[in-house]
């Protein structure tokens, strides 16, 4: 529940709860985020505030949203391994924005650097990507 005398604000708050019911699977992956009005009344919260949390969860990689459309749970992706070799390094980080636009990814989604040991370079999105060591 929302507890309107904690210093942690409010769309935090939501988010935490609507977090727990993604990884409950209570919101299962490909399912729709009840709608703002919804949260609002439920929750007896703003606008802002109900936009900031779903911000939040999107920024996470939780969910999906395109102008004009219900906001989603992210749909499970199926995963392409990358396999590492002895001498491969790997860099986790956030893309730039040209990355971002280049991979059509959301904002808040980490990517794979891998540097292998021949120096050549590699980038591969963390959400769709899994990593295996061989050799």
């Amino acid at each position: 529940m929302i507890d309107r005398s904690s210093d942690r604000p409010l769309y935090q708050q939501l988010a935490d709860l609507l977090r727990e019911q993604i990884k409950a699977g209570e919101l299962a992956p490909g399912a729709f985020v009840p709608s703002e009005s919804s949260l609002m009344q439920e929750f007896a919260l703003g606008r802002p505030a109900v936009r900031n949390a779903v911000s939040v969860l999107r920024q996470e990689g939780l969910v999906v949203s395109a102008r004009g459309a219900r906001t989603q749970v992210r749909p499970a992706l199926e995963r392409s391994v990358v396999e590492l070799r002895p001498g491969d390094e790997v860099v986790g980080r956030m893309p730039t924005d040209p990355e971002r636009r280049e991979l059509g990814i959301d904002p808040g989604e980490p990517i794979l650097e891998v540097t292998r040991a021949d120096g050549q370079q590699q980038i591969f999105t963390a959400g769709a990507h899994q990593l295996r060591v061989v050799g």
